[in-house]
């Protein structure tokens, strides 16, 4: 199996052209031997409680590209918002926490948006990230950062592809529970606390799909090839 994945790991890398590896993410309900724990300390708890080995859960993707590790639940704590999407939450819980307030009281989002966020439907154990290649079996989602090219080549690929906005971390809810390959402009919650690049965005694979995803890429963009080596030799006309 982990042969299966580094071929199609490097597949995707290559044919997309991604600076940054993919990485797998699966949702558990116990964590797997032979994968360490992320280790970081808990941060000191936030007045109302909240508190998690980085600022998010969108942070372990950041942390994932080179090494795979599990998480349990309270390590994502510190943001209810990803808690929610990630099924550690419930809306009523995330509900009664300062920074889901804090954010309503800006307009970055309003109470009828909570009740449409996808979510994960079972609370897991654990969660695993880490390089794709290294992933111990199925992943659940497999995460890529693309930038706006890249995910044209996508879209021209999958004409059913996804694309939102806030919350990011709603896309691995997407891809998990629906099988939908799902892509996110990002959100300023999360570029600020995961530091990505301006010119990145984020798209989520279900893990089920990786096979046919890799098949609708190779034609589409061959395709694309031809179109810009016409476009190119045209302009040329212009000087």
């Amino acid at each position: 199996m982990p042969t299966e994945y580094r071929q199609m790991s490097a597949e995707l890398s290559s044919m997309l052209r991604l600076e940054v590896p993919p990485i797998a993410i699966s949702f558990l309900e116990e964590a797997p031997g032979g994968m360490p724990a992320f280790d970081a300390p808990m941060a000191e708890p936030a007045p109302d409680g909240r508190t998690g080995r980085v600022p998010a859960g969108c942070v372990f993707w950041m942390k994932a590209t080179d090494k795979s590790f599990t998480t349990v639940p309270e390590d994502h704590g510190n943001c209810s918002v990803g808690s929610l999407t990630h099924g550690l939450m419930s809306l009523r819980e995330a509900a009664q926490k300062t920074d889901v307030q804090t954010l309503l009281d800006s307009g970055w989002v309003t109470e009828d948006m909570f009740p449409d966020i996808p979510a994960v439907s079972e609370r897991p154990g654990c969660i695993t990230y880490g390089p794709l290649p290294e992933t111990l079996g199925d992943p659940d989602v497999v995460l890529i950062r693309v930038n706006p090219k890249q995910l044209m080549l996508i879209s021209d690929a999958l004409p059913d592809l996804y694309i939102g906005g806030k919350p990011q971390c709603h896309i691995v809810a997407l891809a998990k529970e629906h099988g939908q390959v799902a892509a996110s402009v990002g959100c300023m919650l999360s570029r600020t606390r995961t530091g990505m690049s301006p010119n990145e965005m984020t798209c989520a694979i279900p893990g089920s799909r990786l096979s046919e995803v890799l098949e609708k890429l190779r034609p589409a963009i061959s395709v694309d090839a031809s179109v810009a080596t016409y476009a190119a030799e045209d302009s040329r006309r212009f000087g």
